[in-house]
Order: structure tokens, then sequence, then C-alpha cells
């Protein structure tokens, strides 16, 4: 045969491995992404890759096994979401730097855990030194909503400072859903007691009022508070306050004096719940 048809094949085959070689770094750039895209731009993706495929060679995965592939990943998004409450609302990256061993990219990131919002950017550097890959954040920046809250505030800094990104998701996590169950017990209670129950701050406030409709001038306040240390450590306190009136305090001031001591007791035993549900009920009769 000749030489030239030989060349003529060859150069056909390395132009085809060129060409997958291309399709396998989109689809791999693709794949690592996908975690952050929403349903909506996963399938737009798909759609995109579908269109860019029409015609390759056998050799290359197809478009229904990358399609798959994909639906995959949004299956296990949505049951990241439903674990751990985080949904993540955008995503961007930018490769400021890319050498053989070393990638540096900017990353934007925003989301809610629950119902609390926040936004970050950072700087992630990837090295790779033999077999193993360590990555390094730097540049961190974060933005929350209930960055008011002194406790808050103060975890942010401190993160911000130390650029523990996993810190903050651990942390963030745990504190978005204690203040989630106190939103949720909050409803519950005022949904049920209606006559007794009122949210002066509405359901994302850190206390309740207690009135009994038959005796004027005497309520109980819950407050629960959200403590989260700078380290990421979230603690729960709840206290009670009475507000009786005069004459009433002259008469039974120590009785009045040990309701908080006992709300506290109960607490311990009886859990938050049930604390607040036996004291209402009192309250009521």
């Amino acid at each position: 045969m000749d030489k030239n048809i030989y060349q003529a094949y060859e150069d056909e085959i390395q132009a085809l491995e060129e060409e997958i070689r291309l399709l396998e770094e989109k689809y791999e750039d693709l794949r690592q992404e996908s975690t952050f895209f929403s349903d909506e731009e996963i399938l737009k993706s798909i759609k995109s890759f579908q269109a860019e495929t029409q015609g390759e060679t056998k050799g290359h995965e197809s478009p229904s096994d990358l399609k798959a592939q994909l639906e995959s990943l949004g299956t296990d998004l949505s049951f990241f979401m439903t674990f751990t409450g985080f949904q993540f609302t955008s995503h961007s990256k930018k490769t400021v730097e890319k050498t053989e061993n070393r990638t540096v990219q900017k990353h934007r990131l925003s989301g809610k855990c629950h119902s609390l919002s926040f936004q970050l950017e950072f700087q992630l550097l990837e090295m790779q030194n033999n077999e193993k890959v360590s990555a390094v954040v730097s540049d961190l920046s974060i933005v929350m909503e209930s960055r008011e809250d002194s406790d808050v505030s103060k975890f942010v800094s401190s993160t911000e400072e130390h650029g523990n990104l996993l810190t903050f998701f651990r942390s963030i996590s745990t504190y978005a859903e204690w203040y989630e169950h106190r939103r949720r017990t909050f409803l519950h209670f005022k949904a049920k007691y209606p006559d007794i129950v009122t949210v002066p701050e509405g359901l994302l406030g850190d206390f309740i009022i207690l009135r009994n409709p038959k005796v004027s001038g005497f309520e109980l306040m819950i407050v629960w508070k959200i403590h989260l240390d700078e380290e990421g450590t979230t603690t729960p306190v709840l206290d009670l306050l009475p507000k009786v009136p005069e004459q009433v305090l002259e008469q039974r001031m120590t009785s009045v004096e040990s309701i908080p001591g006992s709300f506290r007791s109960a607490l311990r035993l009886f859990g938050i719940e049930a604390a607040i549900e036996n004291l209402i009920k009192v309250l009521g009769s």
C-alpha cells in the first residue's frame, strides 16, 4: 500500500484522538462544576454538550451516557441540599494561574442554609505532588444577612482571618439548623395556642410572649438566644422573664421568683418543646 495512504490514515487517527481529548477535557470541566449548578443549568449544559458531540466517534461516550451521569450528579446534589440544608444559588470561578503542578482559581459562591443567606469569595490554590493533591484557601470574604448579630460577626471575622472554609460550612449548618428549629417551634405554639402565644418580633425574633387572657397584666417572656462563638460552636440559651402586676407581685413574691428557676429545671428534664408546652398549659389553667 502507498506510504501516502498510510500517512493519511495516521493523520486522520491523530486528528480524531486530539478531538476526543478536547471533548473529554470539556466533559471533565463540566463534571467538576456541575455540583454548583441548578437543575435548569444542568439541563442547559446537557443540551449544549449534546449539540457539540453530534456525529463524534464511537470511542467517545455517547450523549445519553453523559446525560445519565449528569442526572446522577443532580440527584446527589438534591440529596446534599436536603441533608445539610444548604442550597447554592450561583457559582462562578476564574482561573488565575495554571501550570503542570499548580492551579489558582478565584471562586464566587452564593446560597443559603435553611433561612440564612450568605455570599462567599475566596481563592483556591491546588498543588499536585506525585499522586497527592493539596488545596489551600486564601482571601476569604464572607457576607451574611445576620452579621449584625455580634456573635455571628465575630465568628465570620475569625473564619475570614484563618481562611477556614470547612469550619464555616460546618458551623453555619449547625447554627442555621437551630435558627430554623426555633422558628418552627415558635410557629407551632403560635398556631396551637393563638390566644396565649404572641410573637412581637415575628418568627425570626428571639422571644415569644405568653399571656393568660383571663389575667390582665400578667405575662411571661421566653427568651431563646442562639450563641455562636469564634470557634464555630453553637449553644442555645433559653430563659424566662415574668411580668407581674404590682398587686399580684406583693402577694406572691416567692411564687413569682421561683418561676424562672422552675422553667430552667423543666428544660433540663423534658427538653425545649415539652418545657414550653407545660408552661403554656399551667398558664392557661
